[in-house]
């Protein structure tokens, strides 16, 4: 059966909303954690990196007056607080876990270090990447994106609230066309929001492809790792 051999799992800090209007929704974690817990176990190896959106945004709290480099490492530690929850709900679930911080906190996380958290996969951990890229003025779309190429992951799955990809917003449009797959170049000629432009062009000048699916949707991972079409594939 074929199946990506090292995944990236990109996670929005809002999916763990649920049905709240803030904080963490742990009906939804376990879900997350049931969904990443099934695919390991069919030996693929798993790196994932979550947004933390429904904590705190550091573009939003500049846009309130605050300082955007103070907002933006706030940002970073509502990563880290989500990734921890995250990675609690795994281990519950009896998966070893890593959780790797580009901000320095050993009490609660291993430095990122490049060549460990290659080696943590290859044992068949699942590795958690927090505390986005370290620097502010970068995204946790980019986090993913840099991490997918340092640790060379064959994907980056972007799990979303939409089954895909479209020609424009499903949630305002009734009509809007649904992509399988789309090269790159016609991501950017139509200037569809996927990644912000500096994920994209990591990814385009490495050549790394993007799934955009519905996490939410139980089994969709899965059928993502084996390779089967759902989502949409965005191809270089």
């Amino acid at each position: 059966m074929a199946t990506y051999k090292r995944l990236l799992l990109k996670l929005s800090g809002e999916a763990l909303l649920g049905e709240q209007g803030h904080g963490i929704d742990g009906n939804i974690l376990k879900q997350y954690a049931d969904e990443i817990k099934a695919v390991a176990e069919k030996g693929i190896e798993i790196a994932i990196v979550i947004g933390g959106g429904n904590i705190f945004r550091g573009v939003k709290g500049a846009t309130q007056g605050m300082d955007r480099v103070q907002a933006d490492y706030m940002g970073m530690m509502a990563t880290l607080i989500n990734s921890m929850a995250l990675q609690d709900a795994l281990e519950q679930k009896g998966v070893h876990t890593r959780l790797q911080s580009a901000i320095h906190m050993e009490q609660v996380a291993e430095p990122f270090i490049r060549r460990r958290a290659i080696r943590h996969l290859e044992k068949g951990r699942v590795v958690i990447f927090g505390a986005g890229t370290g620097n502010p003025y970068f995204t946790t779309d980019t986090a993913a994106s840099l991490r997918a190429i340092e640790i060379e992951a064959d994907v980056i799955l972007k799990g979303t609230r939409v089954d895909g990809i479209y020609d424009k917003d499903p949630e305002k449009h009734a009509d809007a066309i649904k992509f399988d797959t789309i090269t790159g170049d016609e991501v950017l000629k139509r200037r569809l929001s996927v990644m912000d432009l500096t994920a994209f062009t990591l990814c385009r000048d490495n050549a790394t492809p993007i799934i955009v699916f519905d996490m939410n949707k139980p089994g969709n991972l899965m059928k993502v790792a084996l390779k089967e079409t759902v989502g949409t594939l965005v191809t270089w």
